[in-house]
């Protein structure tokens, strides 16, 4: 009885509150439902090497799959540029990146050593870099480039830019010293078409690039010859910074190492990131880059 009155009370007592508080307008504080915890976001971007829409395809899947495995959200960061790329891993604006070998080295150097590579694919360990000319330049070797138009990919691009160049300065050849011209495009597929257009004498991308436009039809063969293929190097890698929990770095390379080509939704995601799969990599497999940019003047 007396839990009856009791009741009876208490809810005189809201309803009456309420009732003031409209009468005077007054706010009535009412609690809150208990909210679903918002999920951790991962931001992820990749290095320009093709436009804004096709790397945003490519990664979807990927992408998808990530969220999945992770139980975070995974949000795609389009960048502009390779140095957007730098600077986002490097100030944390940015969790995980694909990261290009000179790219990694330049974040890994404006950081004091906090990047940290966890997987790439299995062909990073061997990337190449070709020249091509139009078949009738009359260039047939590197020598041959010497007071030529020359363009090369974008600056901070390992098969674009820092290998390539490593190849001329081998060769005896100082490109501002010794090229008619010099000039950077902004990606692999605008140095082919520069060349084809005969802009320039010769230009310099990677062979996936190459072979991806061929493979596209976006390049005729015959309108273009490869005359030197640079020697193999250590290129892209998925990198984190260090500040990032172990538990979550080591979260994100298992879940790149199970990706298994025999299944065909990872199939299809490891086709995107033309890769067959993926596995760990390590700091030492860029000390060859770091080394071609320091001697390239390229590293500060």
């Amino acid at each position: 009885m007396r839990a009856r009155v009791a009741a009876s009370l208490f809810a005189t007592a809201i309803a009456t509150s309420i009732a003031t508080g409209i009468a005077t307008g007054l706010a009535i504080v009412m609690p809150e439902p208990v909210r679903a915890q918002t999920r951790e976001v991962l931001r992820v971007t990749a290095i320009p090497a093709g436009s804004p829409a096709e790397l945003a395809r490519r990664f979807a899947p990927l992408g998808r799959y990530l969220e999945r495995e992770l139980d975070m959200k995974v949000e795609w960061v389009p960048t502009v540029d390779y140095e957007a790329v730098v600077d986002g891993v490097a100030h944390r604006k940015i969790d995980l990146a694909l990261l290009g070998g000179f790219t990694f080295v330049l974040a890994n150097a404006r950081t004091g050593g906090k990047i940290v590579p966890l997987v790439q694919r299995d062909g990073d360990a061997n990337y190449r870099s070709v020249f091509i000319t139009q078949p009738h330049s009359g260039i047939r070797r590197l020598e041959q480039l010497r007071g030529r138009t020359f363009i090369f990919g974008p600056v901070s691009s390992t098969s674009g830019h820092l290998m390539p160049r490593a190849s001329l300065l081998a060769a005896k050849i100082d490109p501002e010293r010794d090229l008619r011209q010099v000039s950077y495009s902004g990606g692999h597929d605008a140095t082919a078409a520069a060349v084809i257009s005969g802009k320039v004498d010769a230009g310099v991308l990677h062979l996936y690039a190459w072979e991806r436009l061929i493979e596209d039809r976006k390049v005729d063969a015959k309108s273009v010859r490869i005359f030197f293929t640079t020697p193999p190097f250590y290129d892209t890698n998925w990198s984190v910074h260090a500040a990032m929990p172990a538990e979550t770095r080591d979260a994100i390379r298992t879940a790149f190492l199970k990706l298994d080509a025999s299944r065909p939704e990872d199939k299809d995601i490891l086709d995107l990131q033309r890769a067959t799969k993926f596995v760990p990599t390590r700091v030492e497999n860029y000390n060859g880059i770091k080394a071609a940019a320091e001697s390239a003047g390229l590293l500060k």
